[in-house]
């Protein structure tokens, strides 16, 4: 654990997790897709789930902490599908698609992200996302990785080591980098085998501006796959174009981390991602944030203005502050535009084919704030992205589980899983943004106000 990724925080002290406890009277929506069970009973023992269903059908063990939860509605926790820990969200995350390292030298903006580790763990708890995928970044995700297994006020993390790519920016190069150019098999292998002793729960392929043939570059794709599948680990690809997809979902890939943006998915591709068991991660709020912040038309929500990182909200506003020399000369203001109509159709597509959806957002890039950007996400799947609240749900958390690999013990509220549950003080099926209404959130049968956990992360923040 690298000295400048610390627990900087206050612990909460929990109480053993050893006798029952009954969350007792709460309509719970169990992540399947089912009919929600009202007037609910859900038992927790030892950090997982006893028994769900209603009250007449599930009896109460004598001696049972009772937990009222009468007139909230209770989900499995969220699990955000798509995050970068090496990004602050902020401004300067990206001096690849601005350059401003003029003025904050990317070294500086990678250790003040280091530094604030901790507490944007945190900050992901305490919004309900008791689960987060980090899809590709330095070797430091490992140790971040170790730190959210030692915080209590953590989600759990799945990580991907630095991204295995067809381009590297030079604006992003460090002593440990994120994105490691590769051009051949022997490349591929070798880097492959380098995470491999980091234990990752992904190796990622950033197959980013292709032209003309993909055959060179998906020479050394194959080889990657063909190492991380002979150790027993999945593959995540970057690659939004259908051309791109196609190429790699043949190649073997596990996981789609984008949605495919450029041309309408066709029925032989959705059949090869229901054959394959492909995880197609959604990802639409990034592409608004990158166009509120540098279109300088920012729009925070309460979720986002209470438990955001608000150093990463203050740097938008530099934009505005900073000389005009330092500031590209594309740069100027601009009105807020729809998403890509192509994207949005495509996750109804895939959705309605019974393709496992997995909600993401991105997060860490510029303007996708970490813990609050999945309710973000969720609100514009089941808007403009045409999903119902429950379908978006399901992506959330099922659908998460999916994309981190642990089906068999996150993403539902099923006996045997891990008691990662969110109690809302309403119901998220009659709006989505519903979902943001946090009353507690539970991880492995844990109670935890959420006002309380950024109360000792050093952030105290008014309750909702």
């Amino acid at each position: 654990n690298p000295p400048d990724i610390g627990l900087n925080m206050v612990g909460l002290r929990c109480a053993a997790d050893v006798a029952v406890k009954a969350f007792l009277g709460g309509t719970v929506i169990d992540g399947t897709g089912g009919a929600p069970i009202r007037d609910a009973v859900v038992l927790v023992q030892s950090g997982r789930i006893r028994a769900v269903g209603g009250r007449p059908d599930t009896p109460i063990p004598a001696g049972a902490e009772i937990i009222d939860t009468t007139g909230k509605w209770i989900i499995p926790g969220l699990i955000d599908a798509h995050i970068h820990f090496f990004q602050s969200g902020g401004l300067y995350a990206r001096p690849d698609v601005i350059d401003l390292r003029a003025a904050r030298p990317y070294a500086d903006e990678i250790a003040r992200t280091k530094a604030a580790i901790a507490t944007t763990l945190a900050r992901y708890l305490a919004s309900g996302v008791t689960a987060v995928v980090d899809v590709g970044g330095p070797i430091w995700n490992f140790a971040v990785r170790d730190l959210a297994r030692r915080m209590p006020e953590a989600p759990r993390v799945a990580v991907a080591g630095p991204l295995l790519a067809t381009y590297a920016p030079s604006a992003l190069k460090s002593d440990d980098p994120a994105i490691v150019r590769i051009t051949s098999p022997a490349e591929a292998r070798a880097e492959v085998r380098r995470q491999l002793a980091h234990r990752p729960d992904l190796i990622k392929i950033w197959f980013v501006y292709p032209k003309g043939d993909l055959e060179p570059e998906l020479r050394w794709v194959r080889a990657a796959i063909a190492e991380a599948h002979a150790a027993g680990v999945r593959v995540a690809a970057h690659a939004t174009q259908i051309r791109v997809a196609r190429a790699l979902v043949a190649a073997g890939i596990d996981v789609l981390v984008h949605s495919i943006e450029d041309q309408p998915v066709d029925a032989d591709l959705v059949a090869e991602f229901k054959r394959r068991g492909i995880v197609y991660i959604t990802t639409l709020t990034v592409h608004q944030g990158y166009r509120a912040v540098l279109g300088q038309h920012v729009s925070l929500n309460a979720i986002e203005r209470r438990l955001a990182d608000p150093a990463a909200i203050a740097s938008f506003d530099d934009l505005k502050t900073l000389p005009r020399r330092l500031l590209p000369v594309w740069l100027r203001p601009r009105r807020p535009q729809p998403l890509n109509p192509v994207m949005l159709d495509n996750l109804a597509r895939v959705q309605a084919a019974g393709v496992i959806v997995a909600a993401g957002s991105d997060a860490g890039n510029i303007g996708t704030l970490h813990g609050p950007a999945l309710h973000r996400e969720l609100e514009l799947m089941a808007g403009q992205g045409g999903l119902t609240p429950m379908a978006a749900l399901v992506a959330a958390t099922l659908g998460g589980a999916a994309a981190m690999g642990r089906s068999s013990d996150l993403g539902t509220l099923e006996a045997g899983k891990w008691a990662d549950m969110v109690i809302l003080a309403a119901d998220p099926l009659a709006d989505i943004r519903n979902t943001r209404r946090i009353y507690r959130v539970v991880k492995g049968g844990r109670l935890f106000d959420p006002a309380a956990i950024m109360a000792a992360a050093g952030n105290p923040r008014p309750p909702p």
